[in-house]
């Protein structure tokens, strides 16, 4: 599990040793010293920014489990609202390379672990974590955030073809969740998103927040046999605040 020291990483680790699953998170160290997973959890520090780290996280993975049947990639943030005329260059290229690029690093990394639980008569399965951003974008100032997250929901296509059928690939595009990340993550320095949130929630039908556990418990679907017919699809998760 990628970014798993998150709220909804943290709530997803809890949901699967619940239900007796071995568990690796992978996060940057800071967030791993300040959220350390639990006891029997192996936590890997990994930015993945850095190919070089996220390289040597799948390669302890493989010599310790030699295959993984799930992969989840929550790993994203998105930082001050900042409209694109004002942007830096440099703040356009962190959001990207974070919540993007490190998705096409994860994914190539963790593909030979993935196919060797197929060959193994597995049936595994990916999670990637996108947003309802990437469909739908109604504040301004949210532009590399939402970009990137366009580029996961296409990202799932295109691995569910690639991988297919030995490997299943979807997505999960949460609405705004209510931990840390609307102040601007827990693993970096934190800067506060600027989303109203009475603003927003006029706009959710159900009236709330999402809570990690609605995100962890769409995830662990997606992994089950439950899904076993489903690939390329990226599920909202948002309270009705858009509806596919």
């Amino acid at each position: 599990m990628v970014g798993g020291c998150g709220g909804m990483g943290r709530s997803l680790v809890g949901l699967a040793r619940a239900l007796g699953l071995q568990v690796a998170v992978l996060d940057i160290a800071r967030s791993i010293e300040a959220f350390p997973p639990p006891e029997g959890v192996l936590a890997l520090p990994c930015d993945v920014r850095n190919e070089a780290e996220v390289q040597a996280a799948f390669a302890t993975l493989t010599q310790q489990w030699g295959a993984i049947d799930s992969l989840v990639n929550l790993a994203g943030y998105t930082g001050e609202r900042v409209a694109v005329a004002d942007m830096k260059t440099h703040e356009w290229d962190d959001i990207l390379n974070t919540d993007l690029r490190g998705m096409f690093l994860v994914a190539r990394a963790a593909a030979p672990l993935l196919q060797s639980a197929a060959a193994q008569g597995g049936s595994p399965a990916a999670v990637l974590v996108s947003s309802t951003f990437g469909v739908r974008v109604p504040h301004v100032g949210y532009a590399p955030y939402a970009a990137s997250k366009a580029g996961v929901i296409n990202l799932v296509r295109a691995l569910s073809t690639e991988w297919a059928p030995a490997v299943r690939v979807n997505g999960i595009a949460p609405g705004v969740v209510d931990t840390a990340f609307l102040k601007g993550g827990t693993g970096r320095d934190v800067k506060a998103t600027g989303l109203d949130m009475n603003r927003f929630l006029t706009g959710v039908p159900l009236g709330r927040l999402g809570q990690p556990d609605d995100i962890a418990q769409g995830i662990l679907f997606l992994l089950s046999p439950a899904a076993s017919y489903m690939t390329g699809q990226t599920i909202h998760i948002n309270g009705g605040s858009f509806m596919a």
